[in-house]
């Protein structure tokens, strides 16, 4: 589909100590996981020396992606409708295959739930983050694509595509709060360090800031062709612009247009690295661009399995 548990646990975790480790003393901040739909693959990245570290294989078509912050990946492959969960490694220790259209991924560390959206089927899936065991189903509009948890994780926000809309819900009572409407077609979305809640609208071309609490829409910014997710670093936004190749920023104090900076090909998934960094992976270049997030520069440009995605939180910040 394009959009348009094992009993014994030694190993894995003597993997997982050792990984955390290296990551630890290397003078990166980050490890990216990037999910390569073209390739069925995923490329973890060090963002320090820019090397591909590893190629895992992921069947299916992995476009959604969540990283926890003890190394597991969960990964969701639409074409096979699958769900994994893989060690630091990339060994698959538990899948779920679900009866839809599984796309993007959303995790709740606090609870050890992990959302997945069912582009076909208007609803949310809350599975267990261990086993990957459907817990729950929460009612969406149509065609729910980005999700993100708020800060405090008190709220989970879904960016309804076909109803122009963004639900927010309780990640506590697992039950919905408000619908808000926004621009044509919102599809990524990220919340603000202070709450605010962004939205990528790919067919009006701008983004809508919310306030969650009250559900008010606070503004409406143009940015580039088809707007697609949505970062934050050094008190500003990052919007990427599929189709202009460009990424938008956004002063966060007054919310004025900064600069548009022009990076690979077809620019999808974002997320702010722990040093100051922007990551844009380029589906078309097969490539992450990293963005200096004060200079406005682009500092690297490193090289991935065909057809990077990285739709969600596809980075390990490891300190340093």
């Amino acid at each position: 589909m394009r959009w348009s548990s094992g009993s014994v646990r030694r190993a894995p975790e003597r993997a997982l100590a050792v990984f955390l480790a290296v990551a630890a003393s290397s003078t990166a901040a980050d490890l990216a996981f990037v999910t390569c739909q073209n390739g069925d693959a995923l490329s973890v990245l060090d963002l320090a020396t820019g090397e591909e570290t590893a190629r895992w294989s992921v069947p299916g078509k992995p476009a959604g992606v969540a990283v926890a912050q003890d190394g597991t990946v969960y990964t969701v492959a639409p074409d096979a409708k699958t769900v994994r969960r893989h060690g630091p490694g990339g060994a698959v220790l538990a899948e779920a295959v679900l009866d839809g259209g599984p796309m993007g991924a959303a995790l709740d560390p606090q609870r050890a739930h992990l959302f997945v959206s069912d582009w076909y089927n208007a609803r949310l899936w809350v599975l267990d983050a261990q086993t990957l065991a459907v817990i729950a189903e929460l009612p969406s509009g149509a065609a729910p694509a980005g999700m993100a948890l708020s800060p405090d994780g008190r709220l989970l926000a879904a960016a309804e595509r076909d109803a122009d809309r963004v639900s927010l819900y309780d990640a506590e009572t697992l039950t919905p709060v408000r619908s808000v409407p926004v621009g044509t077609r919102p599809f990524g979305l990220g919340f603000a360090p202070d709450g605010r809640l962004f939205v990528g609208n790919v067919g009006s071309n701008d983004v809508t800031v919310i306030d969650p609490g009250p559900g008010e829409v606070l503004a409406t910014l143009p940015v580039g062709d088809r707007p697609y997710g949505v970062a934050f670093a050094e008190g500003r936004a990052f919007v990427t612009n599929q189709y202009a190749g460009t990424v938008s920023v956004i002063d966060l104090g007054d919310l004025s247009a900064v600069d548009e900076l022009s990076v690979g090909e077809y620019p999808e998934g974002i997320a702010a690295t722990s040093d100051g960094k922007i990551a844009v992976a380029n589906w078309f270049d097969n490539t992450l661009s990293l963005i200096d997030a004060r200079t406005l520069e682009v500092v690297r440009d490193l090289d991935t399995a065909d057809g990077p995605r990285a739709f969600g939180a596809f980075l390990l910040h490891t300190g340093g």
